[in-house]
């Protein structure tokens, strides 16, 4: 399997904040037999989260501890957003404040919100952005295929990846530090053996979606970022065929119960970063 369509289009070259080649991350002997991954940087500048994370003995503590922080830093809590003057045929509603406005940070939150309504969004965008940058991974798919670095589709991608509503208030930065929370999670909680997390995807499969490969055996070749549920009646509502996998604990950005108010809720919902994985497949009717 070529793993090549996984750089950008075209045969562009991507680099990554991992440490390992965007080919090996995506191919499926890596998802099969996975290492641990760590963004750069992330964990030496963030001491004092990880510091005051090691002295908590459960995870809604440990949540209570990530929430609190990324309020204080980057000013998510309404009393600290920003204020701005009212500008004539502004249709904003002013405040109480002598008639300023505030101006909503954008936040780790407000993706996931969007997200959860529509992955080919503008947040959707956003979130592949960052899969883009920190792991080298190119969307191959956003609203329609994408197919090369001159199409439409990428075009519309970049804009919308790089819309100034969302990269007002560091954005990679806060994703960064919930992706390392999120593996720092999985590594203090979960089982100290497990690897892997088997998860469910519903999807309406076009012709080659799946690629059956010479043992009989069926791999996928997803996008840069999916969805995925712990739940397989869940995923069934979202497409004829279900998908088994297993997911390295190394690809989660995000999953429901990482935090105690987010907005996913309801459907056991894992973000899970993409390439091509080993899978069975059921149909549901």
């Amino acid at each position: 399997m070529d793993n090549s369509d996984y750089r950008l289009p075209g045969g562009g070259k991507s680099n990554n904040r991992v440490g390992h080649s965007t080919d090996l991350l995506a191919h499926v002997d890596f998802n099969d037999y996975p290492t641990p991954l760590h963004l750069s940087g992330v964990r030496e500048m963030n001491k004092n989260l990880f510091g005051m994370l090691g002295q908590a003995e459960t995870e809604d503590e440990a949540a209570d501890v990530f929430y609190n922080y990324m309020n204080a830093i980057f000013g998510i809590e309404p009393e600290q957003w920003e204020k701005q003057k009212t500008k004539p045929g502004n249709e904003t509603r002013p405040s109480q404040d002598n008639g300023a406005v505030r101006r909503f940070r954008s936040s780790y939150l407000r993706l996931l919100k969007g997200w959860g309504f529509e992955t080919c969004g503008p947040e959707g965008a956003v979130l592949k952005g960052w899969v883009e940058s920190r792991f080298g991974f190119a969307p191959l798919y956003h609203k329609e295929t994408i197919e090369t670095l001159h199409s439409a589709a990428w075009m519309d991608y970049t804009q919308e990846k790089m819309n100034s509503r969302f990269h007002n208030n560091a954005i990679h930065t806060q994703l960064d530090i919930l992706y390392e929370f999120c593996q720092w999670s999985l590594e203090r909680f979960a089982p100290k053996d497990q690897t892997h997390i088997v998860l469910y995807r519903g999807m309406n499969l076009p012709d080659g979606a799946l690629i059956t490969t010479s043992d009989g055996g069926l791999h996928v070749r997803l996008n840069s970022l999916v969805s995925f549920s712990a739940d397989a009646q869940v995923a069934s509502c979202f497409g004829d065929t279900v998908l088994t996998a297993k997911i390295p604990k190394c690809k989660i950005l995000f999953f429901n119960d990482l935090l105690p108010v987010h907005p996913l809720q309801g459907e056991s919902e894992y973000v899970v970063i993409g390439g091509d994985y080993r899978v069975e497949a059921s149909v549901y009717i």
